[in-house]
């Protein structure tokens, strides 16, 4: 069979499958979404191998998200545990100390100790001389959030009958370190994922591109819409990265599990939403990136 033949054959293929009406847009679409699976088709088995990859490599990422909001949210929980001490001048009028603390911003709750229990909690944990109560008495504030304690502090200070504050300064630059450390880590392996699925489904569309290059012109040369040839191949990276993305869910899902447990061993709360946000990022990543992939192919070896 001459190429000249071969080109009239894959001329008729390829006009067999244009719409004839341009102003259906039913029709449209239905042909988009078959020259998308026949895409799909045509690449083979290799389409398990693209699937698996993105599949452990999302499955990776939501993995280390999902532990990431966990660990967030034990590092709040127990920075919501710290509180501020206020140690209170023996001259100190208690109820207006306490009501001035109570009106500042950030503070969530104010306990009050006196200095007889003081000293006689000190008294059971250890042997101490018999002398006078030498501890003032003080307030425990518990603030909303830990980042707010250095301005607690500084307005603390500035109220009448307070001598001296205090609080767990080292533990709480742990936390702000871990936290630090934790969110950088995600987002380093975030551009990461990004970066490796849109080079597997860049090499992918190109496969595609080669192998339906012939066709691809006798379309052009038909004058089709560029559009029309672009969004079947964009839409083909964007279910590689879907199906990708729900194979994933699945270990994602069990990691989720013990990550309950690890809540319920150590009684803190669970985010509700941690679970449906992770799962969330996990498509859209796997869809968008996968997209992006395949219009990066597109733009590079497709002169549309």
């Amino acid at each position: 069979m001459t190429r000249k033949v071969r080109n009239q054959n894959l001329k008729q293929k390829v006009k067999s499958h244009i719409p004839k009406d341009w102003m259906s847009e039913i029709r449209i679409t239905y042909r988009i979404i078959m020259e998308t699976f026949k895409g799909i088709a045509q690449t083979g088995l290799v389409n398990i191998a693209i699937i698996t990859t993105i599949a452990a490599i999302l499955t990776i990422f939501g993995s280390i998200f999902r532990v990431t909001l966990a660990v967030n949210s034990f590092v709040n929980s127990m920075g919501s545990a710290l509180e501020v001490s206020a140690y209170l001048s023996p001259e100190a009028n208690i109820n207006q100390t306490i009501a001035k603390v109570r009106e500042l911003n950030h503070v969530k709750k104010v306990s009050y100790i006196s200095k007889d229990t003081s000293w006689a909690e000190l008294k059971k944990e250890i042997d101490v001389p018999d002398i006078n109560n030498p501890l003032p008495d003080t307030l425990h504030v518990k603030l909303d959030d830990t980042k707010n304690i250095n301005s607690v502090m500084n307005d603390l200070k500035k109220i009448d009958g307070i001598n001296d504050t205090s609080y767990a300064k080292d533990l709480v630059q742990k936390f702000e370190m871990i936290n630090a450390i934790i969110n950088t880590a995600t987002l380093v392996f975030v551009v990461i994922v990004c970066m490796l699925t849109i080079a597997i489904i860049n090499n992918t569309i190109e496969l595609v591109i080669q192998s339906r290059k012939e066709e691809i012109e006798i379309m052009r040369l038909m004058g089709v819409s560029n559009w029309y040839i672009k969004t079947p191949l964009i839409l083909q990276g964007a279910i590689y990265g879907f199906l990708g993305a729900l194979v994933a869910i699945i270990p994602v899902d069990i990691v989720q599990k013990y990550i309950i447990k690890m809540h319920e061993f150590f009684m803190i709360s669970i985010d509700p939403m941690a679970q449906f946000t992770v799962l969330f990022s996990v498509l859209t990543l796997g869809v968008a990136f996968s997209s992006i992939g395949s219009f990066l192919s597109i733009k590079k070896h497709l002169q549309v």
